[in-house]
Formats: structure tokens, sequence, C-alpha cells
């Protein structure tokens, strides 16, 4: 898929999810001194303007952490690394997971992050530098091809735009191999929750395969008239400890939203 780019739903209200809930995760796993490996499928560019035409055009960032930034107190993870970004690139700078997660890790962690969009690959090694490994090819390939890591202890992200309606059979297959093959690592699957439910029959596969997983899934209004979607999604193989308690907390949070006048 080449024609998707996030810049036109950075900051969105899947974003909060995703991004809050990794935030604090790797924080978790960073609180200990063991190494890690942090590998991402669809990486996108690492660093979006929410002033940006492409923002502004949908405005997904108006409805999301423009609007729900206060949920967040100023020692969570994502409020650190969302201030440590605004502080470097200004106040409409919004940070990717690659980003996240090259803030929230250390030198000796590893970072591998997949981008097949040429435009979006070269921005997000421009981004990274040297803080992280960036690969033009599939990311599903990717993650098969270097798990388990090296760091045997990490998270995997695993976050397609969904525009290939084929994912939602592939993925859960691939899951499978993954966890087979790296049976300590953090896998999360971030999902779209839209009208017409594509992501059931997926999640009922990934619960007959891996039945150890966890779901956790937020419902929100729709940013615009006429937008699909209207939820959130993770499922996670092996969450670190505490997460169900971060998940309700997002989960309270999330329910706490109104529709717009």
């Amino acid at each position: 898929m080449l024609s998707y780019q996030h810049g036109y739903h950075a900051g969105n209200l899947a974003d909060v999810h995703k991004h809050a809930a990794l935030a604090w995760m790797l924080g978790y796993l960073a609180a200990k001194p063991k190494p890690l490996s942090y590998l991402e499928s669809h990486a996108g560019r690492a660093l979006y303007r929410l002033d940006a035409a492409e923002a502004e055009k949908t405005g997904e960032a108006a409805q999301g952490i423009l609007r729900v930034r206060d949920w967040f107190a100023p020692d969570h993870p994502y409020a650190q690394v969302i201030e440590a970004v605004r502080a470097d690139h200004g106040a409409q700078a919004y940070p990717g997971s690659p980003e996240i997660a090259a803030r929230l890790l250390r030198e000796t962690d590893r970072i591998d992050l997949a981008e097949l969009h040429p435009r979006e690959h070269a921005a997000l090694a421009a981004a990274m530098g040297d803080r992280a490994r960036t690969h033009r090819r599939d990311g599903i390939e990717m993650a098969v091809a270097l798990t388990p890591p090296e760091p045997r202890r990490g998270l995997l992200l695993i976050d397609p735009s969904w525009e290939i309606k084929e994912d939602y059979r592939a993925i859960p297959q691939a899951m499978r191999r993954i966890a087979r093959k790296w049976p300590v690592g953090v896998i999360v699957l971030w999902y779209p929750i839209l009208r017409d439910t594509p992501h059931a029959p997926m999640l009922r596969q990934l619960e007959r395969d891996i039945p150890e997983g966890v779901r956790h899934e937020v419902a929100f209004p729709p940013a615009r008239k006429g937008h699909g979607m209207t939820g959130s999604g993770l499922f996670v193989v092996n969450p670190p400890y505490g997460f169900h308690a971060q998940a309700q907390w997002l989960s309270d949070r999330f329910a706490t939203l109104a529709p717009q006048p």
C-alpha cells in the first residue's frame, strides 16, 4: 500500500488510544535495566505537524489530542514525549509511534522500523537518524524475519492502514507465527473500529489462535460527519504487568467524550 499517509489522521482519537497505551508499555518496560528490542511494522514518518494542511483538512487532531491532552498528567510517558517533542519542534508538532519509542528507550535498546512508502520512509529515516534502523520493506515480512530479536525482551507494534482488506486475514496468521517464534515478546496489534465491523472475523481468529491475548477497545464520536471510524482497538499478546489497570483508566477517559455540537 503506497497511497496511505498518516499526516491526515495524526493526533486523532485512535492515535491517543494507541500512543498512550504504547507509551505506557514502553515506559514500564524501560524502567527495568535489561535492554529491549522495539519493532514496528508500519512506521510512518515519526514526526507530524497538527497545523499542516493535511491535518487541518480532516480536523481529526482537533477532535483528538488537542481536545483531550489534559487527560494525561505530566508524569505520564505519553505526556512526557509530547512535551519534549513540542519543546524541540514547536507547539504544533506531534510524535508518531517511532518518535515515542525513540524518546522512551535507551541507547542500549534496539529499534527496527519498517515503512514501504518512499516519501514516508525518507521522512522517517531523516527524523530517526542514528536512533533506529529503518527498513523500506513490507513490515510484516520484516517482523517475521527479525523475530525473535536480540535482545529477546521487547515489543512489536503492528499498525497497518487497513486499506488492504486482505490484511484482516493475513495479519492473524502472521501474529500466530511471530508469537510462536517469540513467545516472550509483547505483540501489539492496533485496528480501527468501523461501522461495518470488518475487524470482527479477524478478532475471532486471533482469540482462537492466541487465547491468552488481551483485547482493549474504546469508542468515540466520529471526527466529522460521515466519518466511519467510531472506535479504536488493541490486541496485546504478553501485556506488561499493570496493563489492565492502564487500559481501564483509558476506558474511563474515553467514556467521558460526547459528540461535538
